[in-house]
């Protein structure tokens, strides 16, 4: 049986194939490579000064070159990227063979993540510039990504309440069974407890304190930006809410938000962040039932931004003994500032 034979690894060639030959002319890493050299380095925050003492440093565009690769091809571990310098032939060719080690990389994005945040916005005006973007109609909406903190580390003032309350229902009945213990070593054991549930109580009270300077109403003790919030439905996590926007021409999203709360607060603040972007309030938004807010559509209308919210439907809690009679049937007259009733009664 015949098979396809692959090349003789020992074999020299008297024509080399370069770097240049082994990457085709339509390979998205000759775009990263134009996209990052066009760029002002300097005017978008990355540190361009050195000390000239020990090595020379990376160049900053060496560096982004890589993080885009990796953010395009979903590698995001520094050590992964420091292996891809040295067997991927794509990134060879982008950063000219150079191979920096996953602690300059790690360094390079703790240090500069407001100036990447920036070159984001630049491809934005890049794809508005090539008329990708057409600014007319947009959506937003949000994920909701869990935090490095778990809900038994969350506090707020009700739950470190409930802490403390079993603590001291604790310490009295510890007391109370001092008083009535003859035994030495029983005495022993129950002062034990006492100083145990004393120093958890006095962490709480630290907490206490944390979370009335704050003037937040919960705390995270691992992750102290994240916040317990709703999933979906009835479900809670200590996450983020990352509120996101996108052009509805080539769904290209053109604006992102990492926050701490939910959408019912959300919707003014990305219409106004989106206005500035695009430069224009002329486009019309889009947004589903959970940023039904009348705050929200205050902001929009201020903003001259038309906006389209689902209607949330009316909760069980809310509902009328007879559906005939919920708000929806009731019609409001602007001129009069009246409602009429299912039965044409006008109330005031």
């Amino acid at each position: 049986m015949k098979f396809i034979l692959g090349k003789d690894r020992k074999q020299t060639c008297l024509f080399p194939v370069s770097l240049e030959d082994s990457i085709e002319s339509q390979n998205s890493v000759r775009s990263i490579d134009q996209f990052v050299d066009s760029l002002n380095l300097a005017e978008l925050g990355f540190r361009s000064d050195f000390i000239e003492n020990g090595p020379p440093a990376y160049n900053p565009s060496v560096l982004l070159k890589l993080y885009i690769y990796g953010y395009m091809n979903r590698i995001r571990s520094s050590r992964q990227l420091e292996k891809e310098c040295r067997r991927n032939i794509e990134v060879m060719w982008l950063l000219e063979s150079l191979d920096p080690d996953h602690n300059t990389i790690s360094n390079f994005r703790k240090d500069n993540a407001k100036a990447i945040k920036k070159v984001f916005f630049a491809t934005v005006q890049i794809a508005r510039n090539f008329g990708l973007i057409g600014a007319t109609l947009i959506a937003g909406d949000s994920t909701k990504f869990r935090a490095q903190n778990s809900k038994k580390n969350n506090f707020n003032q009700k739950k470190i309440q409930r802490h403390l309350d079993y603590i001291d229902n604790k310490l009295e009945q510890y007391n109370k069974a001092l008083e009535q213990s003859d035994s030495e070593n029983e005495k022993e054991q129950i002062n034990k407890d006492i100083d145990k549930h004393q120093g958890r109580r006095n962490e709480y009270e630290k907490l206490n304190a944390q979370l009335k300077a704050s003037g937040e109403p919960q705390i995270s003790t691992s992750d102290p930006d994240s916040k317990h919030l709703i999933v979906r439905n009835n479900i809670t996590e200590v996450a983020y809410c990352v509120q996101s926007t996108v052009d509805a021409d080539h769904n290209i999203p053109f604006d992102y938000l990492v926050t701490n709360k939910n959408d019912s607060k959300a919707m003014g603040q990305m219409l106004q962040r989106a206005k500035t972007i695009l430069e224009t309030n002329t486009f019309t938004a889009l947004y589903d039932k959970g940023y039904h807010t009348g705050s929200e559509f205050k902001t929009a209308n201020n903003l001259g931004i038309k906006t389209l919210v689902a209607i949330p439907g009316i909760g069980r809690a809310s509902q009328a003994p007879d559906p005939k009679y919920n708000s929806e049937h009731f019609k409001y007259s602007k001129e009069n500032d009246t409602y009429t009733c299912p039965q044409g009664n006008i109330l005031k």
